[in-house]
């Protein structure tokens, strides 16, 4: 029950994270009132970093609640804020509206990321964790997948379902407004669907007893409400950083200073609660250091050991999250982009990125645990390099062979998300393990929203076009490559307790 309720969880995460990108064009433009491309992508870009933004923060916010409160009580609060105000975002007025209700639910998505992997990884055994880890990452792209199949099903019904919305009584004003410009109102109501998995939940999901064993040594009230302040400040701070990339006029120079010390905001208000916990535990009777290391760390200092393996999750995850949004992300757009047929090829490409993505989850994770972590992930940097490259230099027309790149990116980039599962909870012990994922997962959408605030700008002022921006931001993946072998080796390892 506990694995089934986390991958319907992580599903509709993926369900989310897929459903803008399908009704961007057309919500635009009926709250826009324009069809200006120029305005409707800036404000895709805003409204895509403010979700990424929203993600960073509710990874934190919601993985400091599952150590504070428990895993099962925390998920159930974030799968309902995601649900809720995603499907609120079906009767929103303007874009603004949409772009607020989007970050909210985003708070809810990062949050349930981190708890269900916890969740996941604590109840079943040592021995499971590859193939678990694959399934948390398939789970999440066939959510993906399974939101572009209802675009395209429900194009082909939305005449009847004009029809049928008449028949039961609803008022012909209405139904037009439910049914107006490809039904996108309607795609957004159905992502109010996960609210039902939190009764789920309720009912049948029983708590890690990992977490249980930790409340009763009297740990997890070492997490104080207080310092959440830490997280409002980081996610100011975030949301300045977005500003800042998205307001025309300032210089690169000063652009790159104020990030400097924006940067240094954030991190250090997202990692407030960790320190604090960790000082607190520091001074507890009860606990020592060795009680807050890892297993093969013998640091005099746990806060400094635990504050690097949390920067290093951050950055190893930044990468990933960096690749994806800044390229292949953007495959459903450049195909509307590079065809005059502009009948539903969103929704194909993004099937054929999903689909590649849930095969390159399982195979990511197992490869993981037959080479190893460390080797697993350099060869994903290399290989998501040329897939990119792949991608957008050698497709000017969308087709087979366009489809083809599509399902080969989506598999080699998206495999990361089948690793970082699998890896990350090796990372912490377990009354800091869902905090850290949360931290570790999240922190690298900051990093994301500002790579896809620029993708604009780069294909304007560079004249590149949208294959050489999302060719040049593939190569964040030799950041990559030289990092993963800073990160320590955890292949055979118990989960730290």
């Amino acid at each position: 029950m506990t694995l089934a309720a986390a991958l319907l969880g992580w599903m509709f995460d993926g369900l989310e994270m897929g459903l803008f990108p399908l009704v961007a064009g057309p919500a635009l433009g009926d709250l826009l009132g324009s069809s200006d491309r120029g305005e409707v992508s800036r404000w895709i870009a805003v409204i895509t970093a403010g979700f990424l933004v929203g993600a960073a923060t509710g990874g934190v916010l919601f993985g400091w609640l599952g150590d504070r409160i428990g895993r099962v009580r925390a998920m159930m609060l974030s799968i309902l804020t995601y649900a809720i105000f995603s499907g609120v975002c079906g009767i929103a007025q303007n874009a603004w509206q949409v772009a607020a209700f989007r970050l909210i639910a985003s708070i809810g998505m990062g949050g349930e990321w981190s708890l269900g992997v916890a969740l996941v990884m604590e109840v079943w055994p040592d021995r499971s964790r590859a193939w678990l880890a694959g399934v948390i990452g398939s789970a999440a792209n066939f959510g993906y997948l399974m939101i572009a199949v209802v675009g395209l099903g429900l194009s082909v019904v939305l005449t009847d379902l004009h029809k049928l919305l008449l028949s039961i009584g609803v008022g012909p004003e209405t139904t037009e407004w439910l049914v107006h410009n490809h039904g996108w109102r309607l795609l957004m109501l159905f992502g109010a669907l996960p609210a039902l998995l939190t009764l789920l939940i309720q009912i049948f999901v029983p708590e890690s007893h990992r977490w249980v064993a930790e409340k009763q040594k009297g740990t997890t009230s070492h997490w104080q409400t207080i310092d959440l302040l830490g997280v409002v400040f980081g996610a100011a701070g975030a949301c300045g950083l977005i500003a800042l990339w998205a307001m025309n006029g300032l210089d690169l120079p000063v652009r790159i200073a104020i990030s400097a010390v924006a940067v240094a905001v954030i991190t250090a208000g997202y990692l407030y609660p960790i320190i604090r916990y960790v000082r607190r535990a520091e001074t507890a009777p009860a606990t020592t250091d060795d009680t807050l290391n890892v297993p093969g760390q013998h640091s005099t200092s746990p806060l400094r050991t635990i504050l690097g393996r949390l920067l290093l999750a951050a950055a190893l995850s930044g990468v990933a999250l960096l690749g994806t949004w800044g390229s292949v992300q953007q495959a459903p757009t450049y195909a509307n982009v590079i065809t005059d047929n502009q009948a539903r090829v969103r929704e194909y490409t993004q099937v054929a990125t999903a689909s590649g993505a849930i095969i390159g989850c399982m195979l990511a994770a197992l490869m993981g645990d037959w080479l190893g972590r460390r080797v697993t992930y350099a060869l994903l940097c290399i290989g998501s390099i040329g897939a990119i490259a792949g991608l957008y230099q050698l497709n000017d027309t969308y087709s087979p062979a366009f489809l083809f790149w599509a399902f080969l990116a989506g598999t080699i980039t998206a495999a990361f998300y089948g690793w970082l599962p699998l890896y990350l909870p090796e990372l912490f012990r377990t009354k800091i393990r869902a905090t850290g994922q949360g931290f570790g997962f999240n922190f690298g959408r900051v990093l994301a929203a500002v790579g896809v605030l620029q993708l604009p700008v780069v294909m304007s002022q560079l004249d590149v076009g949208w294959q050489g921006a999302c060719t040049a931001m593939s190569l964040i993946y030799l950041v990559g490559l030289g990092l993963i072998w800073l990160a320590p080796e955890t292949k055979g390892k118990p989960l730290p307790e």
